[in-house]
């Protein structure tokens, strides 16, 4: 069989990174849960009605069709996020659920997108929601806000994955709208659209699309330009954006809420992850009504927003009843991949296995798959070595795949066998009891290993 070709866009990892992915989900997990958010698992198909329902054809929807079916398509699709989904089981089971419903979702979705560094066709999102029915009070903005920082502190803590740290980035939909439609913009949308590019376009190039798609005239297009030059960690940006003259209730309403959020999440900010009122963001789909959230990452900030999302106060219906919500998203491959690709997060060893039981001979590994089995009901997960070589090259095959202890049965003149455990790494070697006796807790499973990290313009490469 020849040596199969890679598939673009499908990124997997070696073990020691998967490593760094499993830490990640644990921790988020870990920390979603301390703030009471359960957890669902949504099946990997949709009907295509349902994926497409809000219009949302920017996506590359990957349609299923069995391979002997002759008659087109099966009308279902894989999600292309994890939104859409969530949407239709809140519908689904409705009637099962306590509002407001608060989850937690990690999961792989599907885009036909074309790959490049930060997107791929097949990725793992991590998702918090609240939903509430036919109404949802707004602190739960700010509460999906904290709990977001909160997960990203923990990954960028030194004792835990040790990511660089990240600038959350919020503004909101209510503020933008209302200033376009002070100024006197007849197509916010469009405006919107248009604004958004400014990461992308120069600014002389922003300012001639506002004018030539959105319909502005020059003193309406500087308006909206200044509004997305507005920035600040604290409230100063309230006085800002009123200093520009534009007034609007919508507007006020905006400001309000955005700064509700900025001084909800000042206590849980820190050097490694902090909260900006950002007013150019505004995210792309239709569905957000209110506040808006984008991150970076720190020094990386070339991958684009790596976690995203919103409040959205009709995206689920069911005729009956409306299910407005709030959430934000982490994309854990577009997070990850590149960092794990160049070399800055990895895996402290290649196996779980905090202990190799060496063997003497062929004949003792009865013998020793007893004392391994006495090590993992002490919780030390642990392996048998392979073949009966010389210790030496027991000790390499220990040292390749990361595992920190070998353990050596020692016979005497009488028969009795002691055990000898040797930390290959430091040479330290001392008499243990297989049944009683553990490594130290941070060798009992693989750490994440960070690397310092670089600006963005090496993860581009």
């Amino acid at each position: 069989m020849a040596k199969p070709t890679p598939l673009s866009g499908f990124p997997e990892f070696l073990p020691a990174d998967r490593v760094v992915e499993q830490q990640v989900i644990a921790t988020l997990s870990r920390t979603f849960e301390l703030h009471g958010f359960g957890n669902i698992e949504t099946r990997a198909v949709e009907p295509m009605d349902q994926l497409l329902r809000k219009g949302e054809t920017s996506k590359e929807v990957y349609v299923l069709k069995r391979l002997h079916d002759t008659d087109g398509d099966a009308g279902m699709g894989l999600h292309f996020d994890l939104t859409v989904p969530f949407a239709r089981y809140v519908m689904e089971n409705a009637g099962k659920l306590e509002f407001p419903f608060r989850r937690w979702q990690i999961q792989k979705v599907w885009r036909g997108e074309r790959p490049q560094e930060g997107r791929f066709r097949e990725f793992t999102q991590a998702d918090i929601d609240i939903v509430g029915r036919d109404v949802l009070p707004f602190h739960h903005d700010v509460e999906v806000a904290r709990v977001m920082v909160e997960a990203l502190s923990q990954l960028a803590r030194p004792d835990s994955i040790g990511l660089p740290g990240f600038r959350l980035q919020v503004n909101n939909r209510k503020l933008i709208q209302g200033f376009y439609e002070g100024v006197g913009a007849t197509d916010t949308d469009k405006v919107m659209q248009v604004i958004d590019k400014l990461d992308k376009l120069p600014v002389d190039k922003v300012r001639e699309l506002l004018q030539s798609d959105a319909g502005l005239d020059e003193k309406q297009a500087d308006l909206c330009l200044q509004l997305a030059t507005i920035e600040s960690e604290d409230a100063s940006f309230v006085d800002a954006v009123r200093a520009l003259g534009v007034e609007s209730e919508l507007l006020e309403e905006g400001l309000s809420e955005l700064a509700a959020v900025i001084a909800g999440c000042a206590s849980v900010t820190s050097e490694t992850v902090r909260v900006v009122a950002d007013l150019k963001i505004a995210r792309g789909l239709d569905y957000y009504t209110g506040t808006v959230f984008e991150t970076r990452l720190t020094g990386f900030e070339s991958l684009g927003s790596i976690c995203s999302g919103g409040r959205y106060d009709a995206l689920a219906s069911d005729g009956r009843f409306t299910y407005p919500g709030v959430g934000i998203s982490l994309g854990l491959s577009r997070l990850l991949v590149p960092l794990v690709q160049k070399g800055h997060l990895t895996g402290s060893r290649q196996v779980p296995s905090a202990v190799l039981v060496a063997l003497n001979e062929e004949e003792s590994r009865p013998a020793a798959d007893a004392v391994a089995q006495q090590l993992r009901a002490s919780g030390v997960p642990t392996e048998v070595a392979a073949k009966a070589d010389k210790f030496g090259k027991q000790i390499k095959y220990a040292e390749k795949r990361g595992i920190p202890f070998v353990l050596f049965e020692r016979t005497d003149e009488s028969g009795a066998s002691t055990y000898e455990a040797k930390d290959i790494r430091s040479g330290e070697q001392v008499t243990v009891d297989p049944a009683t006796w553990t490594p130290p807790a941070a060798d009992l499973r693989p750490q994440v290993s960070a690397s310092s990290t670089t600006d963005s313009k090496e993860i581009s490469k």
